[in-house]
């Protein structure tokens, strides 16, 4: 099976959506897949230093580049709707990601015109909270293009469960396929020395830490994270906070003054993106994990905190009830009180949060890795290009 893999953007700077659509494309390519990724050289208000309009082999799966045009939110790329527009139908499937994006737009109208299936992964972009983010523009974006290619596709791939139940009120017609992200397993089996972070953030040495992995973002909860992290670091003094990950929007000043109001920003260090060692050196420095999310898909970092066996807390917004219900994490609803007393539960009790820490990491390795995802992923493509042919 030819599948075709299109995304806005592979830029560090977006986070965990963007690690996740190489790495599925990895476990694809690697479970017998032929993968091709198609994409812009957009990372943030920089570009990637690669070639453009070439095939680069990777691991699994081959890359191509294309130059884009940005303003706000939007990126257009012209060359690579030409290239979309000549050679998608070459392909036995195509997979697009994100939604509300224009080079996507592209590869919805080829794959109708030319007959090509086609899944859409909205990657959270449907949830309520996203949808009423800028709500004023995506309605007429939506209502014109969004929908009608929603409608007409093959499948639309949910990240969890929750998901997909959250977007029923939209009333889409077309197939619901719920494939998670995942996690490559002989990444957390040994992590390396917490050394490698405490060189870089010194300050943190001798702390008991609670991780923020993620992007700097109005959706990821930091307002009530200030909140809680408030009230907790007053009553136990040696826990820090670190906030780790990328400022794509813009956002670090406001969130840096959501501490400052909640008066414990001495308490917090803001490293900026973690990538490579120093990322896993993060997760084996840290006692405890945080997730205070409005809204996901279902999150990267959350995996691999509870990977890392890390006592996790994280808010119905994170799309992962099953993480609740197998008891491996504790789930709060999305308000700072909540979140605090979930955070004073784990701190109060740290033999109990260490156990619970445990049973997050088997529980991880036994269902959330990248090759059961892809080897469970690849029998739904293989149907729907079975299908298609059939109906042909």
């Amino acid at each position: 099976m030819k599948l075709l893999v299109v995304v806005p953007a592979l830029g560090a700077v977006y986070g965990g959506p963007s690690k996740s659509v190489i790495e599925l494309a990895r476990a694809l390519g690697k479970s017998g897949v032929s993968v091709d990724v198609v994409t812009t050289n957009a990372d943030g208000d920089r570009t990637i230093n690669t070639p453009l309009h070439q095939w680069i082999e990777q691991d699994g799966y081959r890359v191509r580049y294309f130059p884009y045009l940005g303003w706000g939110d939007y990126k257009l790329s012209l060359s690579m709707a030409r290239w979309l527009i000549a050679h998608s139908h070459r392909y036995d499937l195509v997979q697009t990601n994100a939604i509300f994006s224009l080079t996507n737009l592209p590869a919805y109208l080829t794959c109708r015109w030319q007959n090509v299936p086609y899944v859409i992964i909205p990657r959270g972009m449907l949830e309520p909270w996203a949808m009423s983010y800028k709500a004023w523009k995506k309605k007429v974006y939506y209502t014109l293009l969004e929908q009608p290619a929603l409608q007409s596709a093959s499948a639309i791939q949910m990240l969890a469960s929750s998901e997909a139940e959250q977007i029923k009120p939209l009333q889409l017609k077309s197939p619901v396929v719920i494939s998670p992200n995942g996690i490559h397993r002989q990444d957390f089996e040994t992590l390396p020395s917490p050394d490698l972070f405490y060189q870089q953030f010194p300050n943190t040495r001798s702390k008991k830490i609670i991780l923020f992995l993620g992007r700097i973002d109005p959706k990821k909860g930091l307002n009530f994270l200030a909140h809680a992290f408030g009230k907790v670091s007053a009553d136990f003094a040696d826990v820090h906070l670190v906030v780790a990950g990328p400022d794509s929007v813009g956002f670090l000043p406001m969130a840096k003054q959501y501490f400052a109001d909640s008066g414990c920003l001495d308490s917090v260090t803001f490293t900026g993106i973690l990538s490579g060692d120093v990322k896993y050196g993060a997760l084996a420095a840290a006692d405890y994990y945080i997730a205070p999310s409005y809204s996901e898909g279902f999150s990267m970092s959350v995996l691999e905190g509870m990977a890392a066996g890390l006592p996790c807390v994280i808010t119905t917004g994170c799309n992962f009830p099953e993480a609740g219900e197998a008891g491996v994490a504790l789930v709060a609803e999305v308000d700072e009180e909540a979140i605090a007393a979930a955070l004073y539960a784990c701190l109060s009790d740290p033999k109990s949060a260490a156990a619970m820490g445990q049973r997050a990491r088997d529980f991880i390795f036994n269902h959330y890795t990248w090759d059961k995802v892809a080897s469970d992923l690849s029998m739904h493509y293989q149907s729907i290009v079975t299908r298609q042919f059939q109906h042909a």
